[in-house]
Order: structure tokens, then sequence, then C-alpha cells
């Protein structure tokens, strides 16, 4: 399975979060900086449809989440 992309910074709290889930049910995932890249944070907003939320979280099969739950997370990987 190819990688899941979350576009978000450290300071927030909901991209901590999300990571935390991600790890805690050992989906592997590609972290994006859109803090410190503006080019990631150009795709990020892209992506989010003009959106500044963040995480973005992208699916290998091309779903996007913007500032998802953990039960929204869950629900994107059928766990």
């Amino acid at each position: 399975m190819t990688d899941i992309v979350l576009y978000g910074a450290d300071w927030c709290g909901d991209c901590r979060r999300a990571k935390t889930w991600l790890r805690e049910n050992h989906i592997p995932f590609t972290e994006i900086d859109v803090e410190h890249d503006d080019t990631a944070r150009e795709k990020a907003i892209a992506l989010a449809n003009g959106r500044k939320n963040i995480p973005v979280v992208v699916f290998p099969n091309g779903t996007v989440l913007i500032e998802p739950t953990n039960a929204d997370l869950a629900a994107a990987l059928a766990v």
C-alpha cells in the first residue's frame, strides 16, 4: 500500500492527533510540513479546494480529508 500523505504543521493540535492515531494503528504515512514549505502549503490548499484548514490527509485512492476526526480516518481506512 502506498503511504498516506498528511499535510500539517507541528503547532496544529488536529495534526498531532491524526498522526498519533495513524501511528497507533500502524498506518504508514508521509508527513509534509506546510509551515516551512510554501509549495506544500499551496498544494494542501489546492487539495482542500481553497480551504486553509489542516491537516489535509490524502489517501492512495485519491480520497482527501480535511481536518478529519479519528472516526473519519478509521472509516476511510476501514479500520
